[in-house]
């Protein structure tokens, strides 16, 4: 659990050092020129810049001396002692304070623990049983070697990758590819660790050990990613790098060539007020109040950036990657389609498998369920483990299964088909032995999906859809939503793999909501995890996470944060022009110690002000689409003008 602020030393100790600065300017300012005020006044600034330094100088020398690293913190450090040496403890001790408090802001502000990987091995089940010479035997899922015989009962997981020997049945794959539809599996076909068997009995021949399979390469491509997004270069940091040694190397000339012409006590002074005056005070600290007050504003509407440099990121995106179930489509399959045979119609089909599916709990049933209330009562009604159920209603016998089970015929076959390819999954209804119709069903397209690539294209940005789905369904909820750029059929790997792709071409952000949308996220630019009911790795994995799943959010977040780099690049171009102006000044000797800092602190006064404007923001009106009504009487004519309610 994270610790509160007034309990963090990472907070204390910056608001500790403001506090004795503050009281040490209370004290000189109201005593006059008594020498005890003057001393315990002195005191104080001497206490609040060693505990402002303490929050920076030892990382910054750590990293000088065992990286050769030189960052804004070097230059802080530096010109902390150079204020110092000069005999301005009191402006050290305010460069200290505010550098700090700045930092630890921020860092408080995007502090979040990334532990999400241990919930995609949670996917695994402490214990597998195993068949050995015919007999179960129950043993821990690490001692799983490939060749066990693994029997797996309804509502277990599967422990590790393998292929079905024995059985058939439906796997919910929703955790592990993000398909909310379960997968028919017999004998010959591939299954995947963390998966779960919802109906039959299966045995399955392992073909990876308990501890390397799937989920472990999952976890093994997200570390990976994640480590080496973090080696990514925050903005001030990427001006800074070559900042901090031209001052230094200019400190230094200033320094040496003008004691060879001149009075070495003078132009030594004027070096160590060339620190000084080079000093990016105003960088290092309005960057990040203008990060923090904009991830501030961005709360309000719902959208939680992990961090700063995942702030800067997202303002730079060219191209967005969608995951198509659960992000672009809703995740809760509904019936849009009823075709019947001659003499029938489409309200008895449906009212037919609906009164046998409501004894069922596969995510179809339930959606062809929903979609005809009131249904007659069925009896004798049994099912068949990856292929279908059967019943009797009203005597008649009537059963429900896939095309695989119970093939279309006739003028049937060619409107399966032609549903099939408009990315549906079909359902067929026989009474008494004959085909009388057959039943669409699909993850339809959220409302707004379509609104929002269309914004993000006027935004300038390209948008392309990854999935693991089949590329029929792909393609179709695709052209719906007006995205041509469609990659499918892809594994949790392959998504990573063309997001990597994508980075190297332009910045790229992922948008998903599933465990195997994880390594693609933390290979994107910028991942963006849809939903707080998402899974824990996809958004742990992610920089950002929307806790809503109204899609339009995307757009807006994007709005605001190129405002928010707006306002960030306006502040940087004012901090190096004042560098710029005071260094010229600073080597004349037109400007001493005092009246740069009096500059700098004015700049900084200004930049910060600058950077609050960040925190303006509205929170987004987001007007329903459209009914639920006309949206399907868009994309399911043939439903609606039926009178069936799907």
């Amino acid at each position: 659990m994270e610790r509160p602020w007034w309990r963090d030393l990472a907070i204390l100790i910056p608001l500790a050092s403001g506090l004795f600065f503050i009281v040490g300017l209370v004290t000189e300012w109201t005593t006059g020129n008594n020498p005890t005020a003057e001393m315990v006044a002195l005191v104080l600034f001497w206490i609040g810049l060693l505990l402002g330094a303490y929050t920076f100088v030892p990382g910054a020398l750590r990293g000088l001396f065992t990286k050769g690293k030189l960052g804004i913190a070097l230059l802080m450090t530096i010109s902390a002692v150079g204020a110092v040496i000069l005999g301005y403890v009191e402006e050290a001790a305010a460069l200290a304070f505010l550098y700090s408090i700045a930092e630890a802001l921020e860092d408080k502000a995007m502090d979040r623990a990334r532990s999400g990987l241990r919930s995609l091995l949670k996917l695994v089940p402490e214990t597998a049983t195993i068949l050995r010479a015919g007999i179960p035997v129950e043993i821990p899922a690490r001692e799983i070697r490939g060749g066990d015989v693994l029997r797996v009962r309804p509502g277990e997981r599967i422990a590790t990758d393998g292929t079905v020997a024995r059985g058939a049945s439906r796997l919910d794959t929703s955790a592990v590819t993000g398909e909310s539809i379960p997968v028919e599996v017999t004998a010959g076909d591939q299954v995947a660790a963390g998966s779960i068997n919802t109906s039959g009995s299966l045995e399955i021949t392992a073909t990876a050990d308990g501890t390397d399979n799937s989920l472990t390469t999952l976890v093994g491509l997200v570390e990976q990613a994640q480590q080496d997004r973090g080696q990514r270069a925050r903005l001030a940091d990427r001006i800074a790098r070559p900042l901090v040694p031209g001052v230094i190397i200019l400190a230094v000339l200033v320094g040496t060539i003008g004691s060879l012409f001149g009075d070495p006590e003078t132009w030594i002074i004027r070096a160590l007020v060339v620190l000084v005056a080079a000093s990016p005070c105003a960088l290092a600290i309005a960057v990040p109040v203008t990060v923090v007050s904009a991830i501030g504003a961005a709360s309000r509407f719902g959208v939680i950036f992990k961090s700063g440099a995942a702030f800067e990121r997202f303002g730079t995106l060219r191209r967005i990657a969608v995951d198509k179930t659960g992000t672009l489509t809703r995740n809760q399959p509904a019936v849009t389609a009823v075709e019947a045979a001659d003499g029938v119609s489409r309200e008895e089909v449906l009212a037919w498998a609906a009164a046998i599916e409501q004894h069922s709990t596969h995510p179809l049933a339930a959606a062809i369920t929903a979609a005809a209330p009131g249904t007659p009562a069925a009896s004798g009604v049994s099912e068949t483990p990856g292929h279908g159920v059967t019943g009797h209603v009203d005597s008649h016998k009537i059963t429900v299964g896939s095309p695989r089970w119970i093939t279309p015929a006739g003028d049937l076959a060619s409107r399966v088909a032609a549903m099939e390819s408009d990315g549906q999954t079909c359902v067929m209804v026989t009474r008494d032995g004959h085909t009388v119709g057959a039943i669409g069903v699909r993850d339809e397209l959220r409302p707004e999906a379509a609104e929002t690539v269309a914004s993000l294209r006027d935004l300038g940005v390209e948008v392309m859809m990854l999935t693991g789905d089949n590329s029929r369904t792909a393609n179709a909820l695709a052209k719906i939503a007006g995205i041509a750029d469609v990659r499918a059929e892809l594994r949790p790997e392959d998504k990573a793999r063309e997001i990597t792709d994508s980075v190297k071409q332009q910045p790229t952000g992922m948008i998903g909501d599933g465990i195997n949308d994880a390594p693609a996220l933390a290979s994107a630019t910028v991942g963006i995890a849809m939903g707080a009911t998402g899974s824990d790795a996809a958004i742990e994995s992610a920089d950002i996470a929307f806790t809503g799943h109204d899609l339009r959010l995307i757009p807006q977040a994007l709005r605001h944060a190129r405002r928010g780099r707006n306002i960030i690049n306006q502040n940087i171009v004012l901090s190096l022009a004042i560098i710029v102006v005071l260094l010229p000044l600073a080597i004349t000797g037109v400007l001493g110690l005092a009246a740069v800092v009096l500059v700098h602190e004015v700049a900084e006064v200004f930049v910060i002000a600058n950077g609050l404007r960040a925190a303006r923001t509205r929170r987004p009106r987001l007007y329903p689409i459209a009914s639920e009504q006309n949206r399907n009487a868009k994309t399911t004519p043939e439903v609606k003008n039926e009178g069936v309610d799907a």
